[in-house]
C-alpha cells in the first residue's frame, strides 16, 4: 500500500447514486453498493469513451465510517449522455491522502478500504479524515486508487 499526500482541485462527475452505511454492504440482503455499480455498469459503461474516467464517490456522511453516506458510480462523462438517473457529484477542493492497489477487481480495493480503516484507526495516525468526499478512482482493469480526505 503506497501513500501519498496531494492537493486536489475539485471536479465534476456524473453518476448513480444511493445512501447507505458499511454494516449494511455487509450484508448481501441490505448492501446497495455493488447493485449500484451493476447498474452503472450496464448504463453507463457501453457509453463510455476510451478517454473517459469512472470513479467511486463517497460523499454527505452522516458521522463517520460508521453513520450513513452517499456513494456515487460515475463517471466524467457529459451528464447530456446519460438518463435522468444519473445525478451530478462534486469532488470538493481540498488535501487528500491518497492510497493505490493493484489486483483483482473488486477484492482489491475491499481489501484497501479495510487497510484504510485501520490506518485511520490506530492511535498514532498522523492524518485526520475530513468525511466530506472520499473517491475511488480506477486506473485500470486491475489498479486504482482511493483518495481520502484529510484535514
Amino acid at each position: 500500500m503506497t501513500m501519498v499526500v496531494e492537493q486536489i482541485e475539485g471536479f465534476a462527475l456524473t453518476g448513480l447514486s444511493a445512501r447507505t452505511k458499511n454494516t449494511n454492504e455487509a450484508d448481501s440482503s441490505t448492501a446497495k453498493i455493488a447493485p449500484l455499480w451493476d447498474k452503472f455498469g450496464t448504463e453507463a459503461a457501453p457509453k463510455l469513451r476510451e478517454a473517459n474516467r469512472v470513479y467511486g464517490v463517497y460523499t454527505n456522511y452522516e458521522s463517520d465510517h460508521t453513520g450513513e453516506f452517499d456513494v456515487y458510480a460515475c463517471s466524467d462523462m457529459l451528464s447530456s449522455e446519460m438518463s435522468e438517473d444519473f445525478k451530478p457529484v462534486h469532488i470538493k477542493s481540498g488535501k487528500y491522502l491518497l492510497f493505490t492497489c493493484q489486483g483483482e477487481m473488486p477484492q482489491v480495493v475491499i481489501d484497501l478500504w479495510s487497510r484504510i480503516w485501520r490506518y485511520f484507526s490506530a492511535r498514532d495516525c498522523p492524518h485526520q479524515r475530513t468525511y466530506t468526499t472520499d473517491f475511488e478512482y480506477y486506473i485500470g482493469p486491475n489498479e486504482a486508487q482511493i483518495a481520502i480526505s484529510i484535514k
